[in-house]
């Protein structure tokens, strides 16, 4: 049997999540030459996203259409992906590692009895076997895994660890629409009220502006606020910051938080301690702003700024509305 490896699109709010490009990547880190099956659920027209998974290096893509998979439930998606695996026969299936994944991937291992490797952060090849790298113990160390040479391959990729394959616009392959019969659920959702928050999404976000415990308060965070909003970005924290209560512990990155990989980081009263930096050490350009010029993120950051962020981020911002009006 050729090998095949199923990787599940996850749409949010009808677009894709960049997990879903990346679970792609991760199939080709495991065989360059696999064949890669990609499904994508949702409600209404699916060709887009389908088209999406082919540019970024799906062979085939299958569709499955319902008015019960506009919003998420375990017995929906669960449903529907086994159906698929029972068709398809994939020696793999990846999922990013989602709330969604980290849902529907253990129930469908206890349903059919596969072993699942979880939060995988890096695949590679040994002596012909595949091992994933996952962090333990609240992301203070890692381990190595290995699934068992008869067993099914299923894991979910950690998002923003493994980078996407650049996408090729002209790349075509074969989108099958699949009716698939969604019935018998014991929980039907009716309606999604999404919290509102500040900016983009942090993960998704291509400029991230993340603040430390140099930033004192919870009011000091209005100002990194401003600037996100200014420059387009999200804002994120350190997990010191998070602990004094100046924000949420949903902006949190670093390995028990959330991994970043923006094209743009900058970091306000950051220290740099190594647990932040595993969080954001990806991204393609780095900015600190800190007044000790000691501090540890400057050797990680592209360009540095020793100064006090209460001076430094308000003339960022000055000279940011100056340039905006200069556009307008």
């Amino acid at each position: 049997m050729s090998e095949k490896i199923l990787v599940i699109g996850e749409l949010q709010q009808g677009v894709l999540r960049k997990v879903s490009f990346e679970t792609i990547a991760a199939a080709k880190q495991i065989n360059e030459n696999v064949e890669i099956l990609a499904l994508v659920l949702g409600d209404g027209d699916l060709q887009q996203p389908a088209e999406e998974m082919i540019h970024y290096g799906a062979d085939r893509v299958i569709t499955v259409s319902h008015a019960n998979l506009s919003n998420y439930t375990s017995e929906g998606y669960g449903q529907v992906i086994m159906e698929v695996m029972e068709d398809e026969k994939p020696t793999g299936i990846l999922m990013g590692h989602t709330s969604v994944g980290k849902d529907v991937t253990p129930k469908i291992a206890s349903r059919l009895e596969l072993g699942l490797i979880s939060d995988a952060v890096a695949i590679e090849k040994e002596d012909d076997q595949v091992v994933f790298t996952r962090p333990i113990y609240s992301g203070k160390a890692f381990e190595k895994k290995v699934m068992k040479d008869d067993g099914l391959l299923f894991a979910t990729i950690r998002p923003n660890n493994i980078s996407a394959l650049e996408p090729d616009a002209g790349r075509t392959g074969d989108i099958i629409a699949k009716e698939v019969d969604v019935k018998d659920l014991r929980t039907i959702v009716k309606e999604v009220i999404r919290k509102k928050t500040e900016g983009v999404d942090l993960s998704e976000a291509k400029i991230v502006i993340a603040g430390g415990r140099g930033v004192k308060s919870a009011e000091g965070f209005k100002v990194l606020y401003e600037l996100a909003d200014l420059l387009g970005g999200a804002v994120g924290a350190s997990r010191g910051a998070c602990d004094a209560d100046y924000c949420d512990y949903s902006l949190q990155i670093g390995q028990t938080g959330k991994v970043v990989t923006p094209d743009l980081y900058i970091a306000v009263g950051i220290s740099g301690a190594i647990q932040h930096m595993a969080g954001m050490s990806n991204s393609k350009v780095i900015v600190a702003i800190n007044s000790d010029e000691e501090a540890n993120i400057f050797k990680m950051a592209d360009y540095g700024i020793v100064g006090d962020l209460f001076e430094v981020v308000p003339l960022l911002i000055k000279e940011l509305k100056l340039e905006g009006a200069l556009v307008s």
